[in-house]
């Protein structure tokens, strides 16, 4: 991982409105594009009776609510975007944890989930993914909020990738043990892009609480 590009105790992230302006309405289609995949993905899963869609429903509504915590900290003082980078990397750390309990609960459980279901929603979920990546690539070198804003983004669409192997693992093996594999995938992702954020939001809090250099110095 490239080390945060943010160097100033109040440097925006932005060098003119117009950047910040595109970037705030990314942020809006991505926000829009969550919050609807988490409702069509959340049907996908009770259906299918799927971990791996319910896990990735659930990352939909945590991605939506990051994005919004984004859109609210644009421009602010480098110590409340990592405030914000530090809060979402602590919510995709307990989401990680969440799935594998989940998983867990599953294995327990057992039953054959619906392949078909699960392959189908997973490609609706990837375009939808891909779509949000594409959008916030150039932004993807910011600060930790808008790094965390493109791990997040870009974990999305490799678990989409994930699921729509379960959904055909499931449909070759007959079995659950794909659907909760992918369960395992996501939570490892989500746990892994926690660490960074948290690393990097954790440098800019330090960062921003150094004393601003004297004059001429």
């Amino acid at each position: 991982m490239s080390a945060c590009c943010d160097h100033g105790h109040d440097h925006s992230p932005f060098t003119d409105a117009a950047a910040s302006q595109a970037y705030r309405r990314v942020l809006w289609f991505a926000l829009i594009v969550n919050g609807a995949m988490f409702f069509g993905e959340l049907a996908g899963a009770y259906l299918s009776k799927s971990v791996a869609l319910q896990a990735d429903a659930l990352d939909f509504l945590g991605d939506a609510a990051n994005y919004g915590i984004s859109l609210a900290v644009v421009g602010m003082h480098l110590a409340w975007r990592a405030r914000a980078a530090m809060v979402k990397g602590l919510s995709m750390g307990l989401f990680g944890l969440w799935v594998i309990g989940t998983t867990v609960w599953r294995i327990a459980e057992g039953g054959v989930p619906e392949a078909h279901i699960i392959t189908g929603v997973g490609v609706l979920a990837l375009a939808a993914n891909l779509a949000v990546t594409v959008a916030l690539f150039k932004f993807r070198e910011g600060d930790a909020n808008m790094r965390s804003v493109w791990l997040c983004s870009r974990n999305d669409a490799i678990a989409n990738v994930a699921v729509i192997a379960a959904g055909g693992g499931v449909w070759l093996t007959g079995t659950f043990w794909p659907d909760v594999a992918v369960g395992g995938i996501i939570a490892g992702l989500a746990l892994f892009a926690s660490a960074e954020v948290i690393r990097r939001a954790r440098g800019e809090l330090r960062q921003a609480r150094e004393p601003l250099p004297a004059a001429g110095d």
